[in-house]
């Protein structure tokens, strides 16, 4: 160090650096598993991560943006709508294609998972949001562009109907009336 002096702050910018590595891998982890569980599908699940982190950071550039963390949430699961949609059209002017496989190693996660595949899309995108990215209902109402009442009409439905599907054996997986 020239002239003797000790920068006290040297190791502090590889610290942040790795602080806010950290927080982007399980922002990316967490967005992840938000479209697995709207597409059942791991490869497609990151792509859709990755595009919302992209759109996220091009926005958040810009200055235009408030709460990244919601934006890409809402950038994923807008995303994951329109492919949808577009598979849908491709679908009906093709022959059809054989679904996915289901994933899961153990079975009771196996017919958990085909239950909750077999939801309407709505009610599927409300619980994922809702139980496993842990939003509130207002939140889910916000990041969906759908009245409250709507989103609670559509969480309490779902949940209904996965109860009704697994039985008692469910009762493990399904969350019960608060």
């Amino acid at each position: 160090m020239p002239g003797g002096s000790i920068d006290i702050g040297a190791g502090r910018g590889r610290t942040d650096r790795a602080r806010r590595r950290a927080r982007s891998t399980s922002r990316t982890a967490r967005l992840c598993w938000l479209g697995y569980l709207l597409t059942g599908d791991r490869a497609r699940a990151e792509e859709l991560a990755q595009d919302a982190l992209v759109r996220t950071l091009g926005r958040w550039r810009r200055g235009r943006l408030d709460d990244p963390a919601m934006y890409a949430r809402r950038v994923l699961v807008n995303r994951h709508r329109s492919l949808a949609r577009r598979a849908l059209l491709e679908l009906r002017h093709s022959a059809g294609a054989a679904p996915g496989p289901v994933p899961g190693p153990a079975e009771d996660v196996v017919v958990v998972w085909a239950a909750v595949r077999r939801l309407p899309p709505k009610q599927r995108v409300v619980l994922a949001l809702r139980y496993h990215e842990d939003l509130t209902e207002a939140e889910v109402a916000r990041l969906l562009g759908m009245p409250l009442g709507t989103v609670k009409t559509l969480a309490r439905r779902g949940l209904a109907r996965l109860r009704r599907e697994l039985g008692p054996a469910g009762l493990d997986f399904v969350p019960v009336k608060e």
